[in-house]
């Protein structure tokens, strides 16, 4: 159907850079410039830059920089990594695909990890914990950060929903060992396909990682790393290339960024002043947070009557999204069934996606909003 709110416009989004995109895309395709070329390059280190970072790390997407993280980090079979169930599914996979055991714990109020239930679950096997920054809100890292190093433990930033996002001032992406984002087209920095991108202070785990994702090449920009020994092979390696022509879109959308999550910020400061005194509905997180500076990845709303107003809006023409309604370790197929996590639990029963992107109109806001109290208020 033809929503009158999308949840995403990717149409809008494109319309506001084509004579842009059209140029850049004449002048790298009349150049033959595909891979590992000036764009790329000039990605890697605008980013690495934004997040507080010495070196980004592209990649195919944010579940290849975690998988890439994690294996530059020496995790291996038998090993223990903490994490969510409350995520995306690939946090948990790559876990799983360096053959080591995920740990889930429960996530708190703000759908992030729950700091104070980290230390019970680690053993002589932990080696890692992977924080997931949901929503584009950070997770506790001061705290995260403190366990980690009394028990010795690496840390690696699911960051593919944070980009820009701050705990006290420090970026996404710069507390752990590693931080990964994600360029996937409905993220924040979105490509048209998809996309990651691994930051790290850490140059020996820069080298390990630009050698993973390319079958243990360097390309001829990364000299640097290498020992000059040309088309040498230093390790057994992966296929996990972000190509130029994405980089050309992320890098003509990275330009109108900050000003993107400024309007992210503000849609969230409206949504969070109209609809923060409707009962039965609780909205998380807050704007007023001094400690974190969220980016809205997206805008969730929590009520337990969340499938009916999911329906309603629907029927209204506001388009909305449900994430993860079957809990992670409700999976029977991954043989996680053993977890007990009753907020990971009650969260899945009751949250949804509103439309949270810099190009909505206030009309398209107001809208909304008229429709989630005419929802309440009508008792429905």
């Amino acid at each position: 159907m033809k929503y009158k709110v999308p949840f995403v416009n990717y149409p809008l989004q494109y319309q506001n850079i084509k004579e842009e995109l059209f140029a850049e895309f004449d002048r790298v395709l009349s150049k033959g410039d595909l891979l590992f070329r000036d764009d790329l390059i000039k990605l890697e280190k605008d980013i690495a830059k934004y997040s507080g970072c010495k070196y980004g790390v592209s990649c195919d997407s944010c579940t290849g920089g975690l998988y890439l993280s994690l294996l530059a980090l020496d995790i291996k079979p038998g090993d223990e990594v903490i994490t969510v169930a409350h995520t995306y599914i690939a946090t948990i996979d790559v876990i799983k695909h360096c053959g080591a055991t995920p740990i889930l714990v429960d996530v708190d109020k703000d759908y992030n990890i729950d700091v104070n239930k980290i230390e019970s679950v680690i053993t002589n096997k932990t080696k890692a914990i992977i924080p997931v920054h949901l929503n584009g809100r950070l997770a506790d890292m001061n705290s995260i950060i403190e366990l980690a190093k009394k028990y010795n433990l690496k840390v690696v930033e699911d960051a593919a929903q944070a980009l820009g996002a701050k705990q006290n001032e420090k970026p996404a992406g710069s507390w752990g060992d590693t931080g990964c984002f994600s360029f996937y087209p409905a993220k924040i920095l979105g490509s048209y396909g998809d996309g990651g991108m691994v930051v790290t202070n850490n140059k020996e785990l820069a080298k390990k990682m630009y050698l993973l994702r390319d079958h243990g090449e360097l390309p001829g920009y990364l000299s640097e790393f290498g020992d000059g020994t040309p088309k040498k092979i230093y390790l057994w390696g992966h296929n996990s290339l972000l190509d130029n022509m994405q980089a050309v879109v992320l890098n003509i959308k990275f330009k109108q960024f900050p000003n993107q999550i400024n309007r992210r910020r503000e849609i969230a400061k409206i949504y969070e002043n109209e609809l923060g005194g409707i009962k039965d509905l609780i909205i998380m997180p807050k704007t007023t947070d001094e400690q974190f500076r969220d980016v809205y990845q997206n805008y969730v709303i929590r009520t337990k009557k969340r499938n009916k107003l999911v329906k309603f809006l629907e029927n209204n023409g506001v388009e909305t999204i449900i994430s993860w309604q079957k809990p992670n370790h409700k999976q029977e197929a991954l043989g996680l069934t053993h977890y007990n996590l009753p907020e990971t639990e009650s969260i899945s029963n009751e949250v949804v996606s509103i439309p949270m992107y810099p190009e909505l109109t206030d009309e398209q806001i107001q809208y909304v909003i008229k429709t989630i109290k005419g929802f309440f208020t009508n008792g429905t």
